[in-house]
């Protein structure tokens, strides 16, 4: 199997944008350039793409844009359409069986965002899998957690600095190099996958389970607001990806910012279980559930104690001034 690094430049609406409002409405971010290199199993460079794409949406470069990636509309102008630049892609990337790998977890949704924008065939029916090549920088050669730029991870590694960055082709390039890297470094943390979820599960049947070293997550069909994923059983559910028992909740679910929901149950097995919720927006107006479990020590479970009772006392102070 083929890995595709790929990265996106793409422009945005602004004062001097030239777009109509309705426009930028559809389309936040016009994709006008796309680069990538294909780095087969074993970490080698096996090929490269790069295009420019015309504008279409945007006829005038945003300023922080055009400041950062020193692209010009004269030079996009020689572009192709992003139809056609968009198929070349595709078709490029489909002379072997690939998995897309990107710095982040943006390009991937912003690609099929300006792919529906002008009606192409989608790329799939529901969550894509790809490798998010900055958070496995960060599981290989930092704590797993810190999410850097791409230039502090070029500089911490001494790579030479041979193509510039902030561009398209740039930096995927850096993106195949550090990526190769980390191949090497340890193959098995390429199981870490992510979900780019453009287009959701269709129905509960596809809804994602899947389980990685030191935790479990769950991403849900869409559902018209809080009030109805509130209310499936799988979205509030506490199970052991371990044992897969069902577990009796310590705390039920609470929130300390509306945002992010947790609860504690207890594994007779394996301990204490937090589970975290994530409420986001989907594509289509309603709302999905990427929700987490995660093994915890009993220090870390008296943490989670500790925010219930400070959100409990959020919350009825909030109600007291609701009701002087």
């Amino acid at each position: 199997m083929d890995y595709i690094v790929m990265d996106l430049e793409w422009n945005q609406g602004g004062d001097q944008a030239g777009a109509s409002t309705e426009t930028a409405e559809k389309l936040t971010f016009e994709v006008i350039e796309i680069g990538a290199v294909k780095v087969n199993d074993d970490g080698v460079i096996t090929g490269k793409f790069h295009e420019l794409i015309k504008p279409r949406v945007y006829h005038e470069m945003n300023r922080i844009t055009g400041q950062l990636i020193h692209l010009q509309m004269e030079e996009l102008e020689e572009g192709l359409p992003f139809q056609e630049a968009a198929e070349k892609f595709l078709q490029w990337c489909s002379e072997s069986p690939h998995l897309f790998c990107t710095w982040g977890d943006q390009d991937l949704t912003e690609l099929q965002r300006n792919m529906a924008f002008y009606h192409m065939t989608p790329m799939s029916c529901g969550p894509m899998v790809f490798l998010d090549v900055q958070k496995l920088f960060s599981l290989a050669f930092e704590d797993g957690k810190s999410r850097r730029s791409l230039g502090y991870a070029v500089d911490l590694m001494e790579l030479e600095k041979d193509v510039p960055f902030h561009r398209a082709f740039g930096d995927a390039w850096y993106t195949a190099k550090l990526f190769a890297m980390i191949m090497k470094k340890n193959r098995e943390l390429l199981q870490n996958v992510s979900y780019d979820l453009f287009h959701l599960p269709a129905d509960r049947d596809q809804e994602v389970r899947v389980r990685f070293a030191d935790y479990a997550k769950y991403i849900s069909r869409e559902f018209t607001g809080k009030r109805e994923a509130f209310a499936d059983r799988e979205v509030l559910s506490s199970k052991c990806y371990l044992c897969r028992r069902n577990l009796k909740k310590k705390l039920k679910w609470f929130t300390p910012n509306g945002r992010h929901y947790y609860c504690l149950a207890y594994c007779e097995k394996h301990g204490y279980l937090k589970g975290k919720i994530r409420v986001r927006r989907s594509e289509g107006g309603g709302v999905y559930i990427v929700k987490t479990t995660k093994i915890i020590s009993p220090e870390e479970a008296e943490e989670i104690r500790q925010r219930s009772l400070q959100a409990g006392k959020q919350y009825r102070g909030a109600a007291r001034n609701q009701n002087p």
